[in-house]
């Protein structure tokens, strides 16, 4: 009897042990640490397999319409009726139609008011129509039962076909069979219908409700984001983001996981959306933002800003290959070129580092030093070499037509550019002075809470070898040549300040301005530090009011703006005392102390006034439908020949003025008085 209790034990506890190993066996198939390791990073995590196959269910008249309409925002008009039964007026509005539903709860009133909203724009094939509601005389309004209401008898294909053939006839000609909606339809109609909803009713664009990364997700099935690499020093990490959605990746970077995630979602929602999360979609009350018509505001498209920030930083990792020692740099910029806003086919114009001035020690009176290396302003003269070098293809019939200049038969200026041509400024930080000082972080976007002090919009200079700037004293706004060489600190304007000037008398300068017309700025992309009422005032708004009687055809430009989606970091580091340049042509860059405004070989600059002047005499020699064929003043007269750009100039000088906005300060005009070289 004991041998037959201990053979049942024995029995007993190999069946415990098999079944024990069987279970462990089936764990270790499916442990938590190795299906996290299986899954994709940040990935939805697949759902677990049922024994029936599920069955797809119709989808609710609200789903339907987001499908069609995304970016719909749904209000409560009102609410009716005793606590324990109330009725709820919900509206909603589709392409500038306000549409009403009412229900015993929020929800219901919800479906019914897309439902009314689909009724006026979609007719289903064999008489299929949305399901009207369930009668909601029995239906506890608490419950989620209305829910299951979904549109009856409209097949996958045909939905398909019915959100094809609303799309535009234009955009559905160009689509190859491979861009044919399947699968995901919405996606496809989204583009086209999201700016409408996205705008309010006064014209400006509002910035979405929810974060980026959650919109992404309600808008996509298909997200998976991946940590790519991690970039800097310990204490000054940036991270990389990738998104994928629909074989498409976006790339995202920040100071932490979550911000390079939420540029990387708002990167892919600004291109396959249009939905931008820009400070200058939603300027506040008040705010000094123009608005040209109901559809227009100063803000440049999210996809085009980040295409521009990107052409430049690529092409300042291109170029520095080979010199890493002076990759170093606190402010970087560049200027893209864009033929009828092909954003496809942009060029790189220039790119430029550097944030100090010249020594007044080291002032020259031949015009062969750089006075202001700040990054933007030598990215500007680098354009000038550009310019000039469009000009000599003019001089040759053979090479004319690849000018980006043609000949202006019908003006006063000889050349003009050709219909189409853009050039877009591109800054890692807010330009130095009026633009900055009341910028301190790019989340400060809301009301100056003072906008009426005296401080706001002043004119300031930087300091020679420093950085920063001041205040303009009130003066006449003149420097003397020996008071500078006796120890006075060399002033010059800050780069808020030239760029507004360039909004009123081009960046083509004096010079060019005597064959061409005017040039603009069509847009201004910063890296950080964009504040947008701050932003508008320094480079254009301060002087909009006073500015008046500027020769045709001057005018007051006002440049588009716009940040990039990936901020650029704070640099703490000192700024080195050198920057460089590159014009496109060149076959390599150029390093200029910033100090002695020479090259680091002591060389003189490509992009000096005498580089210049040597251009333009030869300009004036060769170029076909020039009056005068000859220079025969100093650089500084031949400059005060001009007399339109000089008018122009002189009316910005006076707008300051009657703004009380501080006088412009002049460089000792010694520095002015060269020849040309023979």
């Amino acid at each position: 009897m004991l041998n037959s209790a201990n053979n049942n034990f024995v029995q007993h506890a190999q069946v415990v042990s098999t079944s024990t190993e069987g279970n462990m066996n089936g764990y270790n198939r499916k442990s938590p640490q190795k299906r996290r390791y299986d899954m994709p990073k940040y990935a939805v995590p697949p759902k677990k397999k049922s024994g029936k196959e599920r069955v797809p269910q119709p989808k609710n008249t609200v789903a339907m319409l987001n499908e069609l309409r995304h970016g719909l925002i749904y209000k409560l008009e009102s609410q009716t009726g005793p606590v324990h039964a109330p009725l709820f007026t919900i509206s909603v509005e589709v392409d500038g139609q306000k549409y009403l539903g009412q229900g015993r709860s929020k929800k219901v009133a919800r479906i019914e008011a897309a439902a009314t909203a689909l009724r006026s724009f979609i007719q289903f094939k064999d008489g299929a129509v949305l399901s009207p509601l369930k009668p909601a005389g029995n239906l506890d309004f608490t419950s989620d039962e209305h829910l299951e209401n979904g549109i009856e008898n409209v097949s996958k294909a045909e939905l398909v076909e019915l959100i094809y053939t609303l799309m535009l006839p234009e955009k559905k000609s160009n689509l190859t069979s491979l861009e044919q909606p399947t699968l995901r339809p919405q996606i496809f109609c989204m583009s086209h219908n999201a700016t409408k909803s996205t705008i309010a009713v006064d014209g400006q664009k509002k910035v979405p409700d929810k974060g980026p990364v959650m919109l992404l997700y309600e808008l996509f099935n298909d997200v998976n984001f991946e940590c790519m690499n991690i970039d800097g020093a310990q204490n000054n990490c940036r991270f990389k983001m990738t998104v994928t959605i629909n074989d498409k990746k976006f790339d995202g970077t920040g100071p932490s996981k979550k911000l390079a995630k939420n540029a990387a979602a708002k990167a892919a929602l600004a291109s396959l959306c249009n939905i931008s999360y820009s400070p200058m979609m939603a300027p506040q009350k008040n705010a000094p933002l123009p608005i040209d018509d109901k559809t227009s505001s100063m803000e440049l498209p999210q996809i085009h800003a980040d295409t521009i920030g990107r052409l430049v930083l690529e092409k300042f990792m291109e170029v520095i290959k080979g010199q890493e020692a002076y990759s170093r740099r606190k402010v970087l910029a560049g200027i893209v070129m864009t033929e009828n806003m092909n954003f496809c086919e942009a060029k790189v114009i220039s790119v430029s580092t550097g944030t100090k001035c010249v020594s007044g020690e080291h002032m020259s009176v031949n015009g062969a030093v750089l006075n202001d290396s700040h990054a933007e302003i030598v990215s500007r003269r680098c354009l000038l070499k550009y310019l000039y070098a469009q000009l000599d293809l003019q001089c040759n019939q053979a090479t004319a037509y690849q000018s980006i200049f043609v000949r202006n038969t019908d003006g006063q200026y000889p050349y003009k550019l050709k219909s189409g041509v853009h050039f877009h400024l591109y800054i890692n930080t807010a330009p130095c002075g009026d633009a900055r000082i009341f910028s301190p972080h790019e989340n400060d976007t809301g009301v100056d809470k003072h906008p009426n002090r005296k401080a706001r919009g002043q004119l300031r200079t930087k300091i020679e070898s420093g950085e920063g700037t001041i205040p303009v004293k009130s003066s006449d706004g003149i420097q003397t040549w020996d008071g500078v060489l006796q120890g006075q600190r060399l002033l010059t304007m800050s780069c808020s300040d030239k760029i507004a000037r360039w909004n009123i008398v081009g960046i083509q300068g004096s010079l060019l301005s005597a064959i061409i017309e005017p040039v603009y700025l069509h847009s201004i992309v910063l890296g950080s530090l964009l504040h947008p009422e701050h932003m508008y005032r320094a480079v254009c708004g301060r002087i909009e009011k006073s500015i008046q009687g500027l020769p045709p055809p001057y005018h007051l430009n006002k440049p588009r703006l716009a940040l990039v989606t990936s901020a650029e970091p704070r640099n703490q580091a000192k700024a080195p005392n050198f920057g460089i340049n590159w014009t496109i042509g060149d076959t390599e860059l150029e390093v200029v102390n910033s100090l002695t405004g020479r090259t680091i070989g002591g060389q003189v600059s490509r992009i000096t006034k005498q580089a210049f002047f040597d251009k333009y005499g030869f300009l004036v020699k060769n170029l076909p439908g020039m009056p005068n064929r000859k220079v025969t003043k100093d650089y500084g007269e031949t400059k005060a020949d001009v007399k339109d750009y000089q008018t122009a100039k002189q009316e910005l000088f006076s707008a300051f003025k009657r703004e009380d906005l501080g006088s412009w300060l002049k460089k000792p005009i010694e520095q002015d008085q060269f020849g040309l070289v023979e």
